[in-house]
């Protein structure tokens, strides 16, 4: 890759991360995956408003951890936001590789996988009440309520 091309693709990462796409809680959240890259310790947590067509109609991610599972986590849910669950069915990690532009060691790949592989469990998640507002949504919610 010519290295003016790696610094337009830096940038992007840069922006995503510093300035991140949808990057909070979905307010009307009907289903959620959240899941860590133990290499590492990064987490990402993605929360998705399913309509009944099948549709993204909002997504959400949260979590911490290094500058590129949080820029990829904003990058997918950028590209994903009004699709259909379909398209993420048929987004491969390759494809999730090629959206982040920047060759990477296979370690590093595993941060920027980690979004992919959550939005992927997520569409397959429904919450309980589907969306019910008071859900517990993160381990130490759930642990919380299981100490009231």
């Amino acid at each position: 890759m010519p290295a003016d091309e790696e610094e337009l693709y830096q940038e992007r990462i840069q922006d995503h991360y510093e300035d991140p796409y949808h990057r909070g809680r979905c307010l009307r959240c009907t289903h959620a995956h959240e899941d860590t890259n133990p290499l590492c310790g990064d987490v990402i947590r993605l929360e998705l408003q399913v309509d009944d067509k099948g549709t993204l109609k909002e997504v959400y991610f949260n979590g911490d951890g290094c500058c590129i599972s949080q820029a990829a986590a904003s990058m997918l849910v950028e590209k994903f936001d009004g699709q259909p669950i379909e398209e993420v069915k048929k987004f491969t990690a390759q494809d999730m590789l090629d959206l982040f532009g920047v060759r990477l060691t296979p370690n590093r790949q595993k941060c920027c996988l980690l979004s992919w592989r959550v939005l992927q469990a997520a569409i397959y998640s429904p919450l309980a009440g589907n969306g019910a507002t008071g859900v517990p949504t993160t381990p130490a919610e759930r642990l919380h309520d299981q100490c009231r």
